[in-house]
C-alpha cells in the first residue's frame, strides 16, 4: 500500500496513509461525541497507522497502535450503549498520572534511541501520553481530551518536521477535535 494516491506540498500521499487519516478523522470525531460506535473505528485506524508508521521508523507510534486496537475493544465492551458518562479524575489521580508520564517517557527514550528510531523523546512522549489519554478515555475521564490536546500538537509538529505533512495536518485537526471533545464532555459533565 506504498502506491502514492496524490502529491501534497511536494509530498507523496501514499493510499494507506489516506485511508488511516480518512478513518481515523471519521473515529476521533465519534469520540468527541462519547458514541460508542467511535471504538470500531479507531481499531481500524490504528491498525492502518500501525503499518504506515512501522514503515516510517516511528516505532513507538507503531506500537501505541496495539494500545489503542485493544483499547478499542474495551472501550466497545465497556461503554454503555448509550455511549461515554463522562467525568473527572480526582487531583490525586490527576497527579499520579503526571508522574507516571515523567518517569516513562524518561525510561522510553533510550530505548527508542538504542533500536535507532527516527525520533526518541518526541516519539516516546507522544507513545506515553497516547497510551494514557486512551485510557482515560476508556474510563470515560473529560481530562482525556486535555491530555490528545498536548499530544495531538505535538505530534503535528513531529510528524511536518518529518516532512509528513498530511499526517501533519490531520494531526492539527485532531487538536482542534481535541478542545472540541474537552468542551463536549465537560458539558455533559456539567448538566
Amino acid at each position: 500500500m506504498s502506491t502514492i494516491l496524490f502529491t501534497a506540498w511536494g509530498y507523496g500521499v501514499s493510499i494507506l496513509e489516506a485511508v488511516a487519516a480518512l478513518v481515523s478523522f471519521i473515529g476521533v470525531w465519534l469520540g468527541t461525541t462519547g458514541k460508542r460506535i467511535t471504538w470500531p473505528w479507531w481499531a481500524a485506524s490504528s491498525t492502518l497507522y500501525m503499518i504506515f508508521f512501522y514503515q516510517a521508523d516511528l516505532f513507538a507510534s507503531a506500537a501505541a497502535q496495539i494500545v489503542f486496537i485493544i483499547a478499542a475493544y474495551l472501550g466497545w465492551r465497556d461503554w454503555a450503549p448509550t455511549g461515554a458518562k463522562p467525568g473527572p479524575l480526582s487531583n490525586r489521580n490527576r497527579a499520579q498520572w503526571a508522574a507516571l508520564t515523567i518517569v516513562s517517557v524518561a525510561l522510553l527514550t533510550p530505548l527508542l534511541t538504542s533500536l535507532g528510531a527516527a525520533a526518541t523523546w518526541q516519539d516516546a512522549i507522544l507513545f506515553v501520553g497516547s497510551l494514557i489519554a486512551q485510557i482515560l478515555m476508556v474510563y470515560e475521564k473529560i481530562e482525556s481530551w486535555v491530555v490528545w490536546l498536548i499530544v495531538d500538537a505535538a505530534a503535528t509538529y513531529l510528524y511536518a518536521s518529518l516532512g509528513y505533512w498530511f499526517t501533519a495536518l490531520l494531526y492539527f485537526a485532531f487538536t482542534i477535535i481535541a478542545l472540541i471533545g474537552w468542551k463536549r464532555w465537560n458539558d455533559s459533565y456539567s448538566h
